[in-house]
């Protein structure tokens, strides 16, 4: 493909389709500031566009430096990773649509020196506040509730209101708690408590969630905008498009692959479709997609970058910090979730465009991939380094500062890839911007976990769940789902899971659910609100781009994330799906195993492949095969943990089948109906359920050969 043509040229050259919109006429930075709120950032020029470089720049060397060398105490670090987060918030961010957007009003460089001062109060005083430890001063509160305004003030600017208005919510409860009803009645605590809680400790604004952002989360942001400074995001393009681009519907399949790359990295499902998707969308629109399908696929795949490993949203280092396990555990367990979830959407893609009867771009119009390796491929060693060092046990603070590393030395070995002096000084603005909305909003959400500590009311929220639900745990789920969706509407993934952990989890751990499938069960309802009308944004971005209507195409998206929406209730049921109770090494191989295997036996079986290609394939099975028969045999690795991995897949097909209405014909109502029926036989454990459902398969597979042949 050349990239190097515009989007309107290239669907000149499609041989389906009309020209469509592209880059030319579609406003991308309207667009970003409509759906994505950390977009909607002034346009600085001279020495205030030199202010705020500085600031972050000088953010960014800092958290190298204490990654590199050692952090500092844990309040010290938080309060100068937020004090500057602040200071830049104010400075760079409008307060309003009618505030200047290309320079800085005097009243901002007020508000953001101020709020630097009573952030970093916490490091100007902090023996006077650890001797005085419960007792502060009135200095210390009005420190305290200037801190806690500003901050709110900040994540309204940089994120939207509705965190804000939660974190304020959960303020007048806790001083409002004598006058609730029922069981959300508590004694109330006066201002002091409050302040003192909220904002002189580390149960409220400076908890865990901001030690995450003031450590791993930063580093690994920083990490991406080092890896974007050397041209990652077009390589994963062009290798998507190597890879996929000539198949069936080869357009749509690019854009699950290099969203869903891009999306871990990024962290932000917005933030993705607005990038890959002005490249993706307009192609998908070319040969053949509709325009709600095309906007939706971008969304689905940009979305399940915030549950993919390694990054996963920085969602991850939450809960690895909250289950005191290392993070590798946690990327480890959502393999087997996001493989699922990616494959279902693969498969509906596969399938919409056989049904439509759209074919692949030409090879000759696509990049190859030996030169394209040859190329850039040195791009991916830090990727590989970053995952090296997380198996070999380095924190993922060390990980991430190696990976930056690595990245600095490989991007010389490429001219067009060096990271000159100015791409250095973007890679280190550009990741202090990218923390911003994501350290304003574990601070913020700090004020709702500091409220449930106080209280008690993530507790009193599981009970009133629990007894709704009768005690019956799949009405538990249910209910669990329902809140964490309408919890996560509208919030950044850090903040969205740390809300739904702290508000919905407790419900299932009732049930003596494994933490970590409950805390994969919470974080995947979380991320499916950025999907779920009224509140998808992701899905509206996408349509935004693709010309399509917003409701139509977020009700696409959900129906492409149904993976998404099942899977979770099956992991619960069967926890080895997150790799509760395996060693995580011998699991990962065997996932490694069963992908290639599945992929090997269709690839052998399809009589469209030359024989030799065939052969290959099959070779590829074969010795996959040979290694879970290895595995199982040093008892390394459970049958039951190979059999519900390859059913939970093979079930996903039936899923994707039943979603489109569409195998080698199109399907009747019925048959939809008991290709789910198969589909969730497949995913339920245990021998009865997967024969039945692989006898579903079989009969679906005959009778549609049969009238594909009619």
């Amino acid at each position: 493909m050349d990239l190097g043509k515009s989007v309107p040229e290239q669907n000149q050259d499609a041989e389906r389709g009309s020209p469509l919109p592209g880059p030319a006429t579609i406003d991308l930075d309207a667009l970003r500031r409509e759906f994505d709120t950390e977009a909607r950032f002034r346009k600085l020029k001279g020495w205030m566009a030199g202010v705020v470089t500085g600031a972050c720049v000088a953010l960014s060397l800092f958290h190298l430096y204490t990654a590199g060398f050692g952090l500092l105490n844990a309040i010290k670090q938080r309060s100068v990773h937020l004090a500057v987060v602040l200071f830049v918030v104010f400075l760079l961010y409008p307060a309003s649509q009618k505030s200047p957007k290309d320079r800085i009003p005097w009243y901002d460089f007020v508000l953001a020196s101020m709020a630097a001062f009573v952030v970093f109060y916490h490091v100007i005083f902090f023996q006077d506040l650890l001797l005085r430890s419960g007792l502060p001063t009135a200095m210390d509160l009005v420190a305290g509730f200037l801190g806690i305004t500003l901050l709110l003030e900040a994540t309204r600017r940089v994120s939207n209101p509705v965190l804000p208005i939660i974190a304020i919510v959960f303020l007048l409860y806790c001083y409002f708690g004598r006058y609730f009803f029922g069981i959300f009645a508590h004694r109330g605590y006066n201002f002091t408590r409050i302040i003192n809680h909220m904002y002189l400790g580390t149960e409220g604004v400076f908890g865990t969630p901001l030690e995450v952002s003031a450590t791993f989360v930063f580093l690994f942001i920083l990490f991406g905008t080092f890896l974007e400074q050397t041209g990652m995001g077009k390589f994963i393009i062009d290798l998507a498009m190597a890879l996929a681009g000539h198949s069936t519907g080869g357009p749509a399949k690019v854009a699950v692959i290099s969203s869903g790359l891009m999306g871990s990295i990024s962290g932000s499902s917005v933030a993705n479709v607005c990038t890959t998707g002005m490249f993706t969308i307009p192609l998908m629109k070319s040969v053949g997609y509709k325009p709600y399908f095309a906007g939706a696929v971008e969304a689905v795949a940009s979305t399940g970058g915030q549950i993919m490993p390694p990054v996963m949203g920085a969602a991850g280092f939450i809960m690895a910090t909250m289950m005191e396990v290392p993070y590798l555990e946690v990327a480890a367990a959502a393999v087997i979730p996001a493989l699922l979830y990616y494959f279902a959407v693969y498969i509906q893609v596969h399938f919409e465009a056989h049904r439509l009867g759209l074919r692949g771009l030409p090879r000759e119009r696509l990049p190859r991939i030996l030169p394209l390796l040859k190329d850039k491929g040195h791009l991916l060693v830090p990727l590989a380094g970053i995952i090296y060092f997380l198996i070999a046990g380095y924190t993922p603070l060390k990980a991430a500062f190696n990976g930056i590393i690595i990245t600095m030395v490989v991007s010389f070995f490429r001219k067009e890839t060096r990271l000159t002096l100015p791409k250095l000084v973007a890679a280190l603005e550009e990741g202090a911007r990218g923390a911003l909305g994501v350290a304003c909003a574990c601070a913020t959400v700090g004020i709702v976990v500091g409220t449930a500590t106080l209280t008690g009311l993530g507790l009193t929220i599981a009970n009133a769940i629990v007894k709704l639900s009768g005690g019956m745990l799949l009405l538990t789920l249910a209910f669990t789902m329902v809140a964490c969706i309408l919890l996560g509407a509208g919030l950044p993934t850090t903040a969205n899971f740390i809300v739904t952990s702290t508000m919905a989890a407790p419900a299932l751990f009732q049930f003596d659910i494994p933490p970590m499938a409950v805390y994969m069960f919470v974080l995947y309802y979380g991320i499916a609100a950025d999907l779920s009308p009224p509140v998808a944004l992701a899905a509206y971005a996408g349509a935004g781009i693709a010309g399509a209507d917003p409701m139509r195409t977020g009700m696409t998206a959900m129906k492409l994330a149904i993976a998404g929406f099942i899977v979770p209730f099956i992991y619960v049921f069967n926890p080895m799906l997150v790799l509760v109770g395996l060693p995580v090494h011998p699991a990962m191989l065997a996932i490694l195993a069963v992908a290639l295997l599945l992929a090997g036996a269709v690839g052998a079986f399809n009589l469209e492949h030359s024989m030799k290609k065939r052969a290959f394939f099959g070779s590829m099975a074969v010795l996959s095969l040979g290694v879970l028969v290895v595995l199982a045999a040093k008892n390394l690795i459970p049958l039951d943990f190979v059999q519900a991995m390859a059913t939970a897949m093979i079930g996903v097909c039936l899923l994707g089948m039943s979603a489109v209405g569409f195998y080698r014909a199109e399907m009747a109502w019925w048959v939809r109906v008991l290709a789910l029926g198969g589909a969730l036989g497949l995913m339920i454990p245990g021998w009865k359920t997967d024969l039945a459902g692989l006898s579903i398969l079989l009969l679906i597979h005959f009778y549609q050969k049969t009238k594909e042949n009619v």
